[in-house]
């Protein structure tokens, strides 16, 4: 629907006009099929005080590149994805949450409820969102990460992410996307191993996976 895409839209580009006042992460992953190239994070933005408002701003660019590319095939896959919660404190990291995604097969806007909690070494972030048109895919995003000391210079990183689609007509497929990091962080900068897995499919389903290194930086 053209209001749906131009709402979408607006909001994405006022959303990175937003002053989350962030560290900017960008991870690169090379696999064995194909390198991504990924930018996430999630702020709160700030009062003209200099405080913490109750609006967390997250934000998810990501592309990328398979090594079979051809000009008609394994084309380049792209989304963005900006997102506004309000966190008031009684709700206890409940918030309702409004979504806008750009990616390769069009432009969406999406609202339903997150649980957030953001604490030094963990860091727990997940949605439940529909689209808003009619037969909507309803999304459950998870992000986990855990990075304990090691030492006084050293941590442990690991993080899970869950990204799923669920449809609701038997005319559209589910989509499962499970994405492991585990290495090492060293002040700004995190390392390790990396697998992607895909799942897509109703009655029969295409399975993808995606092994390598990563390395990501906090600028």
């Amino acid at each position: 629907m053209k209001y749906l895409k131009s709402l979408s839209l607006a909001l994405a580009l006022l959303l990175i006009g937003g002053n989350a006042n962030a560290q900017i992460p960008v991870e690169i992953l090379l696999g064995h099929e194909k390198t991504s190239f990924d930018l996430m994070f999630f702020k709160y933005l700030k009062k003209h005080d200099g405080n913490n408002s109750r609006i967390l701003f997250f934000n998810r660019n990501r592309a990328s590149i398979d090594y079979r590319q051809t000009s008609s095939a394994y084309l380049p896959q792209f989304g963005f994805t900006e997102a506004l919660s309000y966190n008031h404190p009684a709700w206890k990291g409940f918030a309702p949450v409004v979504v806008a995604q750009l990616l390769n097969r069009g432009i969406y806007a999406k609202a339903g409820l997150q649980y957030a909690r953001l604490a030094k070494d963990f860091t727990f972030f997940s949605w439940v969102v529909a689209e808003l048109q009619e037969e909507p895919n309803v999304d459950f995003f998870v992000l986990t990460r855990y990075t304990p000391p090691l030492s006084e210079r050293l941590h442990l990183y690991t993080q899970l992410e869950l990204v799923n689609a669920f449809p609701t007509t038997e005319s559209k497929t589910f989509s499962l996307i499970q994405r492991f990091r585990l290495g090492l962080k060293a002040r700004d900068w995190q390392y390790g191993l990396g697998a992607d897995f895909s799942q897509s499919g109703r009655n029969t389903w295409t399975n993808t996976d995606n092994l390598g290194i990563f390395l990501r930086h906090e600028f």
